[in-house]
């Protein structure tokens, strides 16, 4: 079998992260404390066992106040009937390292971060649950001793005869709930480990019949490494050669146009039936929309605007390490999702494609205070996951209701973790960071000239290999095209590129000048340090705003039907409706001239000196109004 070329060159325990050596420092300054590794006496641990089905109702509500001063959230525990048991598991203290669950020598390991918590409590619901949705059969809660299961600020425990996979687990996280100081601590909530590898929710996209169903971590110890092949390489390709097709795994195959079988519509596996139409097209790389676990169901879970809609893009995710379990073929969940993402990599590198993800770590799902949706960071440790401005309410330069603190030791940390193992478990080759100019900003919220999570993925060695590409702006106005910090590696959206080519050909005048300079190379923008034109990508339409079909049919927007009144997305559109306004019918009008005016921008996007991007070409052409 052959090995990943990098797995080995990945820190270790020999080489503490900086969270490590915060934590090693804690156990040396309290001696007293249980020390990392070492021989630990077996004990017993009384158990909670709920009869509670995780997926019924609570009587018990959820109660936020608001005064002047500040905000709190009141989670009333709820009303569990309990028994005690006493499983034949031997369980011991466990290690604080690695972060999630990990095979050690004597059983199971879990670890978890939380600086501010006070009580944080292990649930498991083991392999003989009767349904994988709503976890009938009850839940074990193993309460964690802060005295022997907490190593600096990490929680940790160790269960021994635990099956090696197919067991579900969370963590309840208590603390304090003085909004005011940013913590949103409420133990109603089974959280998902921000470390789990895989994570379970429903088994089919977008079935409302689940829409309520539980998200929780899981792992699997007992299939066999996958097989890459003896003959297995990475393509390689130099960025200056790269042709980007950017698509979302499910929207590509979906429709019954595919000619794929129902199965695998809409899958990882249907990817990999679409590579000859791939090299048809001449492209040589794929950006993934996001493939990071996320609930396509979460407009429907209150009512809204928006309750009507699915979240097909995926721009709101749950955890960084688990592929997409709904893109699995045939309803098969984590671990098979997690097997066919890695055929889909292989069959694609052997197509000499290269596989590129697009990564949102500028945000969660987690919504904002007057909605939240809590099912991970929120609860384990808001005040450390988030930005808070000075009266501990959310900051949000995303959109999204909230911003990760992504340069936070611990977060910066998290982040770099999971971009280690998109690389060594799955093979990718490079990284597209959405609204990356977050990744920029401090603590506060305020630019930083050297950001030290930009620096840190730019020199890490795990990730010298791939492709690290800015999405240079964000919410909050922090626009960086052609200035984004980059040590000689991140390469950029061209977004003026993009603006200038779409003036261009629409017509407007004075625009002779700038296009020139944009298709050949920007030298503006990145002839500085050692930058080159390729460190610049071109594109004229992406998954935001305009498809390239609206791009000549509408002179405004017309997206009312999302629910949003069309205050979403950009206004500077730069389109033409080539004197007709569209509307109605996604087929009415079209003339021959906005086609040709398509030809046009399609050959520009691809032929400028420098890298380029071109959206799916099916999703192009259909509208998004």
């Amino acid at each position: 079998m052959l090995h990943h070329p990098l797995l080995y060159r990945s820190r270790t325990a020999a080489q503490p992260t900086p969270l490590l050596a915060s934590i090693l420092s804690a156990t040396a300054n309290n001696p007293g404390r249980t020390s990392l590794a070492g021989n630990f006496s077996r004990r017993d641990i009384r158990l909670k066992f709920s009869m509670q089905a995780s997926g019924s109702k609570s009587n018990n509500s959820e109660v936020r106040t608001t005064n002047a001063n500040a905000q709190q959230e009141v989670h009333k525990d709820e009303a569990f009937k309990v028994m005690e048991t006493r499983p034949s598991w031997e369980i011991s203290p466990g290690q604080a390292f690695p972060l999630g669950v990990s095979q050690v020598d004597n059983g199971i390991n879990f670890a978890i971060f939380s600086q501010h918590a006070t009580a944080v409590a292990l649930c498991l619901v083991l392999p003989e649950r009767e349904s994988i949705d709503t976890l009938d059969g009850g839940m074990i809660e193993l309460a964690l001793d802060p005295h022997l299961n907490k190593t600096g600020d990490v929680w940790h425990i160790c269960i021994e005869d635990l099956p090696g996979s197919n067991v579900l687990y969370g963590y309840r996280i208590d603390g304090s709930q003085d909004w005011g100081k940013g913590h949103r601590f409420g133990r109603s909530i089974v959280l998902v480990d921000p470390y789990a590898k895989l994570v379970e929710g429903r088994r089919y996209f977008g079935d409302i019949s689940k829409k309520l169903s539980k998200f929780l971590g899981t792992y699997d110890f007992d299939s066999l490494p996958f097989d890459w092949g003896e003959n297995y390489k990475l393509p390689n390709i130099a960025e200056k050669d790269l042709v980007i097709y950017e698509m979302n795994v499910r929207a590509f195959t979906m429709d019954e146009s595919s000619g794929l079988d129902n199965n695998i519509r809409g899958s990882y596996l249907g990817v990999i039936e679409k590579i000859p139409h791939l090299l048809e097209l001449g492209i040589n790389a794929v950006e993934l929309l996001p493939i990071f676990e996320f609930d396509e169901l979460e407009l429907q879970r209150r009512p809204n605007p928006r309750d009507h809609m699915i979240n097909t893009w995926g721009y709101s995710t749950i955890n960084f390490f688990a592929p997409m379990s709904r893109y699995a073929s045939a309803g098969g969940g984590p671990v098979n999702a997690s097997q066919e993402f890695k055929q889909m990599v292989k069959a694609l590198h052997s197509a000499s494609i290269e596989v590129i993800l697009d990564v949102v770590y500028n945000h969660t799902n987690e919504a904002d205070d007057p909605n939240p949706y809590t099912t991970s960071f929120r609860g384990i440790d808001n005040k450390v996951y988030y930005m808070l401005d000075d009266k501990g309410q959310l900051l949000n330069f995303s959109g999204c209701g909230n911003t990760l603190n992504c340069n936070h030791p611990v977060v910066m940390e998290l982040i770099l973790d999971s971009l280690r193992h998109w690389v060594t478990e799955y093979h990718v080759d490079g990284f597209r960071f959405d609204l990356a100019s977050i990744l920029c900003r401090g603590t506060d919220g305020s630019p930083l000239n050297a950001p030290p999570l930009i620096r840190a993925i730019a020199k890490d060695a795990v990730l010298s290999r791939c492709k690290i590409i800015a999405e240079p702006w964000d919410c909050g106005g922090l626009y960086l095209v052609g200035s984004f910090p980059n040590w000689d590696r991140w390469a950029e959206w061209n977004g003026k590129y993009r603006d200038d080519v779409r003036k261009f050909i629409k017509g407007d005048s004075g625009t002779k000048g700038s296009f020139a300079t944009r298709v050949s190379g920007s030298s503006d923008l990145y002839r500085v340090n050692k930058r080159r034109p390729y460190h610049g990508i071109n594109f004229v339409i992406a998954h935001d705003g305009f498809s390239l079909r609206d791009l000549v049919s509408y002179n405004f927007k017309h997206n009312e039907a999302n629910g949003e009144g069309g205050n979403d997305g950009c206004n500077d559109n730069f389109s033409w409706n080539c004197g007709f306004e569209v509307l109605g019918s996604p087929n009415k009008g079209f003339p021959p001239y906005s086609l040709t005016t398509c030809t046009n921008l399609l050959k520009h996007a691809l032929t400028g000196a420098s890298n380029s991007t071109n959206t799916a070409t099916e999703a192009a052409l259909k509208t998004q109004q």
